[in-house]
């Protein structure tokens, strides 16, 4: 009856059981797979923002130059061990207030710029000191101590020169930066045109020197000519050394908290607050595509022949002779080799010398009909294919096949 439906067999209902169990066993996995790129996905997004956030609100450490501390190439950890060989106490700070309060008249207050320290805060600190040395400087430095300016020319080796006798064994250098000394200051170091490496000044009972030390007094110059008798001169003519490092967190013009955020307009922080959720909404929202691909039958079987008949209608639709007569003359030559007993990869050359000892044409014109040039229109076309099949024909009726006779 046509309203009877049958009762699926037993057999039926437990492959429909194994296959259902089978497809949920396979499909978890796929989601599971998902989640976890979901979340991998959301936690690179976060360590991202994260480390942004660390780069955006930390300070750059520009302590490295001429610092004590560093061992590096820039730095000065080198003259500050051998200032403590001459039993020069060395007390390292980077808080100015720490320093000016280990300043006492038996002590050298050495530092280099301080760029973070306003003007005020750079003469009260040098006010505390009756020894100032500075190992690196700038224009601000050289007007606010009133010590000389900058002088053209790129320096070069000169010697002492001057009347401090702590130079007299210092020997040569070979300076990189020079300076033009004021009246009230004395020029070191200096060369025939009078301009000097080293200034110096002993106003109002205090003394400072000033020198561009970044490639004399490092680590890696310290041994060339008398770079380390002239730090040596420098630092070590009191028992007390107080050595101040400069530090964002620690000066008054830059407050030390300065973000991204306070250098853009206020626009930016929530435009990039926007996009980071948008780009995490598109994960979640597109995230569920992503997966492995999963294999389907097809709804229908295409059989060769519609196959080899819809690029017959193609070749034939755009009128290309040419292209047309390849795949003729290469299934030709393959059936063949097949039938003259040669291997599948012969050469055109070889299937033409085995066709022509079997059927008795000259290989020239086999050579031609071959592998020689492609038909220009259809009427050449159709005749090379005639040609081809009788040549297939020719070769099938020399091969005589017997059977072997009981």
């Amino acid at each position: 009856m046509s309203g009877a439906r049958l009762a699926p067999s037993p057999a039926t209902s437990a492959a429909d059981a194994g296959n259902a169990g089978s497809t949920a066993a396979a499909a978890a996995p796929g989601r599971r797979g998902r989640i976890v790129g979901r979340a991998v996905v959301i936690a690179l997004l976060l360590g991202i923002a994260l480390l942004s956030g660390r780069f955006i609100v930390s300070n750059p450490d520009l302590g490295g130059v001429l610092n004590p501390r560093s061992p590096g190439p820039t730095g000065a950890k080198a003259l500050a061990q051998l200032v403590r060989d001459k039993d020069v106490d060395v007390q390292i700070t980077r808080s100015r207030r720490d320093a000016a309060s280990a300043l006492s008249s038996d002590a050298t207050l050495v530092l280099t710029d301080p760029y973070p320290l306003s003007d005020e805060a750079v003469r009260a600190l040098l006010d505390r000191a009756d020894r100032v040395v500075l190992l690196s400087s700038s224009a601000r430095m050289l007007r606010l101590l009133r010590l000389g300016e900058d002088a053209p020319g790129a320096g070069g080796e000169v010697s002492a020169g001057c009347r401090p006798a702590e130079f007299d064994r210092v020997g040569t250098i070979d300076a990189t930066r020079m300076f033009l000394p004021a009246t009230d200051s004395e020029g070191c170091f200096a060369d025939e045109s009078g301009a000097a490496a080293l200034l110096r000044s002993t106003a109002d009972g205090r003394t400072v020197s000033l020198l561009e030390g970044t490639r004399l007094l490092s680590n890696d110059a310290l041994a060339q000519r008398g770079n380390a008798a002239l730090g040596i001169a420098l630092l070590a003519q009191e028992p007390r050394v107080v050595w101040y490092v400069p530090n964002l967190a620690d000066g008054d013009i830059s407050s030390g908290e300065t973000t991204l955020g306070d250098l853009t307009p206020e626009w930016v922080t929530p435009a990039l607050l926007l996009l980071l959720l948008a780009g995490l909404a598109a994960v979640w929202w597109r995230g569920r595509r992503f997966g492995p691909l999963v294999a389907e039958s097809l709804p229908v079987t295409v059989r060769a022949s519609e196959t080899m008949q819809g690029r017959a209608r193609l070749t034939a639709r755009a009128a290309d002779a040419a292209h047309a007569a390849e795949p003729i003359r290469a299934g030709t030559i393959a059936r063949l080799a097949a039938r003259l007993g040669l291997g599948p990869r012969s050469s055109v050359e070889e299937v033409a010398d085995a066709a022509s000892d079997r059927v008795g044409v000259p290989r020239t014109s086999l050579y031609d009909l071959l592998g020689g040039a492609p038909p220009h229109d259809d009427r050449e076309l159709i005749a090379l294919a005639r040609r081809l099949a009788e040549l297939e024909d020719a070769v099938g009726n020399t091969i005589r096949i017997e059977r072997n006779r009981p």
